[in-house]
């Protein structure tokens, strides 16, 4: 068996996340369901999501439509509170260098732009609807593996731009230097947040009242330093949004990779 909640997990919030879990699996065990003792902080999260013994874990909704959907049971949509968007809803901040002259998102042509993942909604889905919806085209430059370094990237100069998932953007300012030369220009759609997810076939409910009853009752710090306030059942049809193109496409020049 196997739990992961890798989307937040970082040193200031695994002690919330662990706890959490701890509450959750307490909650499937009362409920006659089988869960590990601890999350596994040490798995590939797309190697997790693909597991017959997947108890628990978190998707983005483009791997999840693109290729998880139909091998995992779609739990609920974990909501961080993020502003101007419904329930178990984000969306992603636009960040440019603090002493860049743009003033709106659409000054950006020909910016190179840092993106963490073509597998990412909120670093690269998002950033092609909402430039698309601009008028915008984006010039892909550099393939980071991470929102952190995608935020590391446009501070060092190595990017000019980057859109953040609004939670990781939030935390960055809280705990990162980088973020703290960056600035936010603008935000895209709203779009369904990371998704709570288990094996395929198995009964979303006792899953659902499980995550959602510890979520309530995590302590004030905890609630702090992860943002989560619930669990949202969202339609499947908010999940039916196309596919972006892969950033090779869009480009003279395939791009590059942190490491060169």
């Amino acid at each position: 068996m196997i739990a992961t909640l890798p989307m937040y997990d970082r040193p200031e919030t695994r002690a919330a996340y662990d706890a959490l879990w701890a509450a959750v699996r307490d909650g499937l065990r009362q409920r006659g369901l089988a869960a590990p003792d601890a999350l596994d902080h040490e798995a590939h999260f797309m190697e997790a999501w693909g597991r017959d013994d997947l108890v628990l874990s978190q998707i983005c909704n483009l791997p999840y439509r693109a290729r998880y959907r139909d091998r995992v049971t779609l739990i609920g949509a974990a909501d961080y509170g993020v502003d101007a968007v419904p329930p178990g809803y984000y969306r992603s901040v636009w960040v440019v260098r603090a002493d860049d002259p743009a003033t709106r998102v659409e000054d950006c042509a020909g910016y190179r732009l840092a993106f963490n993942d073509p597998m990412s909604h909120s670093g690269w889905g998002s950033a092609v609807a909402d430039a698309t919806e601009r008028g915008l085209t984006l010039t892909p430059h550099l393939q980071t593996g991470a929102h952190l370094a995608s935020i590391a990237a446009v501070a060092s100069g190595a990017a000019d731009l980057a859109a953040i998932d609004a939670v990781t953007w939030a935390m960055a300012r809280r705990w990162d230097k980088p973020a703290q030369s960056l600035r936010p220009l603008g935000q895209t759609m709203g779009r369904p947040g990371q998704s709570f997810i288990t094996a395929r076939g198995q009964d979303p409910a006792p899953y659902f009242a499980a995550i959602s009853d510890a979520i309530a009752a995590m302590p004030a710090e905890h609630k702090d330093a992860t943002g989560l306030r619930g669990i949202v059942r969202l339609p499947v049809a908010a999940y039916d949004l196309p596919l972006p193109p892969e950033p090779a496409t869009m480009t003279a020049n395939a791009p590059m990779s942190a490491s060169g």
